[in-house]
C-alpha cells in the first residue's frame, strides 16, 4: 500500500512537471507562429475550449452553475484571459522568450498586493521587500530606458501580462474552491474565443497548414492538456508543492528557447531573472507558510 502511494505521488509529480514544461513551451509559439498576437490567442483558446469540452463530456462533468452571477463573472474573466494572453505573446514577439516569461513571472508579487485590496486585508511588510526585489530585477533586465527599445517594450507588455494573470488567479482561487477547475477553464477559454473572434474578420489572417497545426498543438497540448495534467497531478500532491513547481515555468521556457530558437539571454537578463524569480518564489512560499499557520490556529 505504501509502495503504491509512493508510485502515485511520483507519477503526480511527473504530471505536474510535464504540465509546467508545456506551460513554458507555450511562449515559444509567439516566435514560431507569424501571426498577430490576437490571432494566436484566438487559435489557442478555440482549440483549447473544444478539447476541454470533449474531456468534460467524456468525464460526464456538469457545465451548469447554480447562480447566474457565476456566468457573468466567467464572461469577465474570459475577456481578461484574452487580454492576458494577447499582451503575453506581444511581449515575446517584440523582445525574447526570456524577457516575456521573466517579466510575466512578476505576477505573484502583484497578487501579494492586490489580494489584500480585494479582500480588505493588511499588506504584509515582507511583500513590500519582495516587490522592491522584483523592481530591481526588472531594472537589470532593461538595457536602456528608451520607449523605442524593444526590450523595454517587451518588459512593459510582460508586466501587463503578470498584472492581468494576477487578477485572474485571485478570482479563480475562489471559483475553484466551489467548482471544477476544468469547467472554469473551459468557460474562460470559450468566452475568450467569442471576444477574440471579431479580430479574425478584421485582420483576415493568411492561415497556412503550418500555422494551423501549430495553433492546434498550442491549444490542445500546451493549454487544455497542460491544464488537465496539472489538475490530475494535484490528486496526490499538495497545492503548495504544485505552486512551487509552477515557479519553474520560465526556467523551462528559457532552456527550451535556447535549444529550439537559439536565444541566449544576456547576463543582465539572467541576473534580473534570478532576482525576479527569487522574489516570486519568496512571495509564494511566505503565502504557503501563512496559510499553514492560519490552519493550525483554527
Amino acid at each position: 500500500m505504501v509502495y503504491v502511494l509512493r508510485m502515485q505521488k511520483k507519477r503526480s509529480l511527473a504530471e505536474i512537471h510535464v504540465a509546467v514544461v508545456l506551460f513554458g513551451i507555450a511562449g515559444l509559439f509567439g516566435k514560431w507562429i507569424v501571426l498577430a498576437p490576437t490571432i494566436i490567442v484566438l487559435g489557442r483558446v478555440f482549440f483549447a475550449s473544444i478539447t476541454l469540452a470533449l474531456i468534460l463530456l467524456i468525464s460526464k462533468q456538469t457545465l451548469l452553475f447554480p447562480k447566474k452571477s457565476t456566468y457573468f463573472l466567467l464572461i469577465s474573466l474570459g475577456f481578461l484571459l484574452a487580454v492576458h494572453w494577447t499582451v503575453f505573446f506581444q511581449s515575446i514577439q517584440i523582445s525574447t522568450v526570456a524577457v516575456g516569461l521573466l517579466s510575466y513571472s512578476s505576477f505573484p508579487v502583484f497578487t501579494a498586493f492586490l489580494e489584500p485590496l480585494f479582500f480588505k486585508e493588511k499588506i504584509q511588510f515582507r511583500n513590500i521587500i519582495y516587490a522592491c526585489m522584483c523592481i530591481l530585477g526588472i531594472f537589470l533586465i532593461i538595457p536602456k530606458y528608451d520607449l523605442n527599445d524593444t526590450i523595454l517594450q517587451g518588459v512593459l507588455w510582460g508586466l501587463a501580462a503578470g498584472l492581468t494573470f494576477s487578477v485572474l488567479t485571485i478570482f479563480n482561487r475562489k471559483l475553484s474552491q466551489r467548482y471544477s477547475s476544468l469547467v472554469i477553464a473551459f468557460y474562460q477559454d470559450f468566452f475568450a474565443t467569442l471576444f477574440l473572434l471579431p479580430f479574425f474578420f478584421i485582420l483576415r489572417p493568411a492561415l497556412d497548414l503550418k500555422n494551423i497545426i501549430l495553433l492546434c498543438i498550442l491549444g490542445i497540448f500546451c493549454t487544455a492538456g497542460s491544464h488537465t495534467l496539472f489538475i490530475k497531478g494535484m490528486k496526490y500532491i499538495r497545492a503548495q508543492t504544485a505552486a512551487i513547481i509552477s515557479s519553474l515555468e520560465p526556467v523551462y521556457g528559457i532552456v527550451i528557447a535556447f535549444f529550439f530558437l537559439h536565444e541566449i539571454p544576456s547576463l543582465r537578463t539572467v541576473l534580473g531573472g534570478i532576482i525576479i524569480l527569487w522574489a516570486a518564489f519568496s512571495v509564494t512560499w511566505s503565502g504557503i507558510r501563512q496559510t499553514q499557520f492560519e490552519r493550525r490556529q483554527k
